[in-house]
């Protein structure tokens, strides 16, 4: 199936704002074992707009048009796809009832404008949403060489992605006649780069029957997602033809798992000081505090998370603590997790190279994790610009803390370090 999506705004053309739902929904559509093969931006003019549908209409079997369905007079999706398909708009009294009572919900009166979200063209399917005021719809549109189905979705980024999920790809899958069922496992990564990781798995997608399993990666600093994706005649035959893929990738990418499916690092970590009964106690110095940031929001995390202390230099740290000792990050770790009566203390001690306003920089990383009675360190470098260092030194900590947690080993060398 030939799917392309439209994205529309002028704040979307312009780049004002970064453009996260084509990267959403060509990555999702992926996943499904659908693949994009045109990506069109545009802006909010009648004239370009008419084209780009006409455009993609005779050249794509599905189109997937996002943004543009809003109250405003520079929301134009309705108006111009009744107008390339040759039909009048007309009112959904279902979707207007739908519309009042949300905003009845919230106790506000609905302002005339939205009226006109619930303005579709004649003959289209309703799409439902239900976070948001704005309806999708599917449409056939003609153009040359051909017809296409159109989905229309608001810009709102978690409107969009409900309706995608619920909506818009068992549509696809249905009209893409794509038998039995199609699951995705996700395996996240830290430690290891892409290149490596694709040479560690060569061959996996073999130990499945027929070219059942589809390997594939993607890779956001420091971390890398192996996804699965596998086709099956219902959820049982899926499963058994994934089974021996998924050990084997578990089997060779070993202690670089770091969570999986909607999990993430620090999910994993605060499930297993919570499970413990642990809590913990931080100190870091040029991370601007991200390693506290990533913990501290989480659910449940006020019964884990007992302090944070983010600091400039050792000075700053000796006065917090109490302490004369800086230089040492198990002592530092000791005295954040005594200070507070805290289980575990992780101290993520930075110091920058000379010549700290250079593009590119090295930093060492002493990082040390205390428990009363015993403590374990690890001190490592990493090189890049600022944000990559206080990038790379949170997500190591993190995992050494995972590592420290699950009984694996702190020191296993990664492809991200230098020594």
């Amino acid at each position: 199936m030939r799917i392309e999506i439209i994205c529309t705004g002028d704040e979307v053309l312009t780049g004002k704002i970064v453009n996260t739902n084509f990267t959403h929904m060509t990555q999702r559509l992926e996943d499904v074992g659908l693949s994009v093969i045109w990506g069109t931006t545009v802006g909010d003019d009648r004239a370009s707009l008419a084209s780009a549908f006409r455009l993609a209409a005779g050249r794509a079997d599905a189109v997937i048009v996002n943004g543009g369905l809003g109250p405003t007079v520079d929301d134009l999706s309705q108006e111009i796809a009744a107008e390339v398909a040759g039909v009048e708009l007309v009112l959904d009294s279902a979707w207007l009832t739908t519309m009042e009572g949300f905003f009845a919900r919230r106790g506000r009166q609905m302002p005339p404008n939205n009226t006109k979200q619930a303005m579709l063209p004649a003959g289209s399917e309703r799409l439902d949403n239900p976070v948001g005021t704005a309806c999708g719809f599917a449409l056939d549109i003609a153009g040359e060489g051909g017809t296409a189905r159109f989905f229309f979705t608001p810009g709102v980024p978690r409107e969009l992605r409900r309706m995608l999920e619920e909506q818009i790809i068992p549509r696809l899958l249905a009209r893409a006649g794509t038998p039995g069922v199609i699951l995705l496992k996700r395996l996240h990564g830290y430690g290891l780069g892409e290149s490596h990781v694709d040479s560690l798995l060569t061959g996996v997608e073999a130990l499945a029957p027929e070219g059942a399993v589809k390997l594939g990666f993607r890779a956001h600093y420091p971390q890398i997602e192996t996804k699965l994706t596998v086709r099956g005649a219902d959820r049982a035959d899926a499963l058994a033809r994934l089974a021996p893929v998924e050990a084997e990738v578990r089997r060779r990418l070993g202690n670089f798992i770091v969570a999986e499916d909607d999990e993430t690092l620090e999910g994993v970590v605060l499930a297993a000081l919570r499970q413990a009964g642990f809590s913990l106690a931080l100190v870091e110095t040029f991370t601007a505090g991200q390693v506290a940031a990533r913990l501290a929001h989480l659910p449940a995390a006020e019964a884990v998370f007992r302090r944070g202390l983010v600091a400039r230099d050792a000075a700053q740290i000796a006065t917090a603590l109490g302490i004369t000792q800086v230089g040492e990050a198990a002592v530092v770790a000791e005295a954040a997790r005594a200070a507070c009566g805290a289980t575990h203390g992780l101290a993520v001690l930075i110091a920058l190279d000379e010549g700290d306003d250079r593009l590119d920089l090295g930093a060492t990383i002493d990082l040390a994790i205390a428990i009363e009675g015993r403590a374990v360190t690890r001190t490592t470098r990493i090189l890049g610009g600022r944000e990559w260092i206080r990038l790379g030194a949170t997500e190591l900590a993190l995992d050494c803390l995972r590592r420290f947690l699950h009984g694996l080993p702190v020191d296993e060398r990664i492809d991200f370090e230098k020594r």
